[in-house]
């Protein structure tokens, strides 16, 4: 039976719900920075488990039809269905409203993300297989909380509260690095295979309960209590291995990618001193994590002693300018905005450091330019130009301000002479020069680059939604369509595709341009390519 689309999402919010009862935190007593590590006995029961019992015990000959019990570790899941199951909570999570795709936050995050692949590729850390089965994508959350958290699938979840708070590359490296490590080690398809062994010994407990309520209901009780107690702490047990495997791997995975081991130390001291106020106080063996502490010293250890001792971290203009764009992105009210113009107050400005300096201009700007105050932000900006003219980092991200400022002026003339001199060499150019494109009525320029762009980058939702934009100002209204259609498709939300491409398909009917019906060969192929995709779906369910 097919479920309401209401109960389906129930479903997945429920799945998720499930992970992030159980997600793991750097720190504990933290609004953590989380991962799925391990999956409740639920969804191993409900599917994976009863799969993996059936393919793991053939029927024995002679014997009925019934698969003998699986009371073994058994296989882990399959990679394929791991990335199934993060197809779906991912599919929920783009339509999630504090989901963001911000050019400039995320060409930044993937520039960190992108070498710790390549060093967990040639570490073998990540085989080939793994590499092509799963999505390797991050989603960034609105959150103002410092989080970030594994899904099933090579999914990551990352809140612009984390990117907020740290001080450099190699802070974020290390975080990055950890939940990656939780990926590649297969820590979820681990938990779950965990878990399906479990169950057999958890069930027993039960019925021996049960049979014990009815002579002597307390014994029956604290016998059911007892085996789920056992099973908690067994879950809490490989929790703590997984955090300190995914530790000691992401440590080399992350030194190996170029980035300052002292990264690790500083990020593990910056949430432990976060977290004196909101720590529960649990016993290290109730805990899901190691202790702070102990993580702290492990990381020590493994840092090479220089003379003198370590330096604080220093933080480059550039990651101030990316940190502060994430604090206005994840408090975007009213208060908030105004609260940055006081920042430029110069009895608090003289007293920060140069970079702390430019990261606040940057963020008055952008503030400014969500209230409209052009004024204000004009002023801080030429402010920012100047002290940014020596660092080609930093000049980028300024300029692609600049340029966003004047678009949302109304002026892409003054945004054109912005981005002059920038090279095209990311995301984040790409689209502020197609955008500037559209609004200079040169789409046919911005419609050539996105292709291109989109030809390397299939999946990229934001790049097709340009492209749509750019072709419906070419008149190019099937296209345009089919683009929506893609964008739709590049977010797992198979059904709007659908939808999308049928539309399409029924003005090219209606059109007598001959360039519509050559693009309605394509739309033919794809309705039916997301068709069976919706099929699929269909029967997961």
């Amino acid at each position: 039976m097919t479920e309401r689309r209401s109960d389906l999402s129930m479903k997945v919010f429920s799945i998720y719900s499930t992970f992030l009862m159980v997600r793991i935190s750097i720190a504990d007593s933290l609004k953590p920075i989380a991962h799925i590590a391990v999956v409740c006995l639920a969804l191993a029961v409900s599917s994976t488990a009863q799969t993996q019992t059936t393919a793991a015990n053939p029927v024995v000959k002679g014997n009925s039809s019934t698969p003998l019990p699986n009371l073994g570790d058994g296989a882990d899941m399959a990679p394929a269905a791991e990335r199934r199951l993060g197809d779906r909570i991912a599919r929920e999570l783009y339509r999630d409203p504090d989901y963001i795709d911000d050019p400039v936050v995320l060409q930044y995050v993937q520039g960190i993300w992108q070498p710790l692949l390549a060093a967990s590729r040639s570490r073998g850390e990540l085989p080939p297989q793994l590499d092509e089965a799963f999505a390797w994508e991050i989603l960034l959350g609105k959150d103002r909380t410092v989080n970030a958290f594994a899904l099933p699938g090579g999914y990551m979840g990352l809140h612009l509260g984390l990117v907020a708070v740290v001080s450099n590359r190699d802070e974020l490296a290390s975080v990055m690095a950890h939940e990656l490590s939780h990926i590649t080690q297969r820590h979820i398809s681990r938990g779950i295979s965990k878990q399906s062994a479990q169950a057999p010994w958890m069930m027993g407990a039960m019925i021996l309960g049960i049979l014990a309520a009815s002579k002597d209901p307390n014994a029956g009780n604290a016998m059911m209590v007892g085996g789920q107690a056992a099973s908690a702490q067994n879950q809490l047990n490989f929790s703590r291995d997984v955090e300190r495997e995914a530790d000691r791997i992401g440590f080399a995975v992350m030194t190996q990618a170029g980035y300052q081991p002292q990264g690790f130390v500083s990020m593990f001291e910056k949430l432990q001193q976060s977290s004196r106020l909101n720590d529960s106080g649990g016993f290290p063996y109730l805990r899901s994590h190691p202790l702070t502490t102990e993580r702290i010293a492990d990381m020590q250890a493994r840092v090479p002693q220089k003379a003198g001792g370590t330096t604080p971290p220093v933080t480059p203009p550039d990651h101030a300018m990316v940190s502060a764009r994430a604090k206005v992105l994840a408090n975007s009210g009213v208060d908030a905005l105004r609260s940055w113009g006081l920042e430029l107050e110069p009895a608090h400005f003289s007293g920060l450091s140069p970079s702390a300096q430019i990261g606040t201009l940057y963020g008055a700007t952008f503030a400014a330019m969500k209230l409209r105050d052009f004024n204000q932000a004009q002023a801080a900006f030429a402010n920012l130009m100047e002290r940014v003219r020596n660092n080609a980092a930093a000049q980028e991200i300024a300029s692609l301000l600049g340029a966003e400022l004047a678009l949302a002026q109304g002026s892409p003339t003054v945004a054109a002479q912005r981005m002059a001199g920038i090279d095209v060499n990311g995301r984040s150019v790409v689209f502020m020069n197609a955008q500037i494109d559209i609004a200079s009525g040169k789409a046919a320029k911005a419609a050539q680059y996105l292709q291109i762009w989109l030809a390397e980058h299939p999946r990229d939702a934001q790049g097709w939604q340009l492209l749509a934009l750019a072709n419906q100002a070419l008149g190019r209204t099937v296209a345009a369509v089919r683009d929506e259609a893609e964008s739709n498709m590049s977010q797992l939300d198979y059904q709007a595709a659908f939808t999308r491409f049928k539309a399409a398909q029924n003005l090219a009917r209606k059109s007598t341009d001959k360039a519509d019906h050559i693009e309605a060969s394509i739309v033919d192929t794809r309705a039916r390519q997301v068709e069976l995709l919706l099929k699929e779906q269909a029967l997961e369910r």
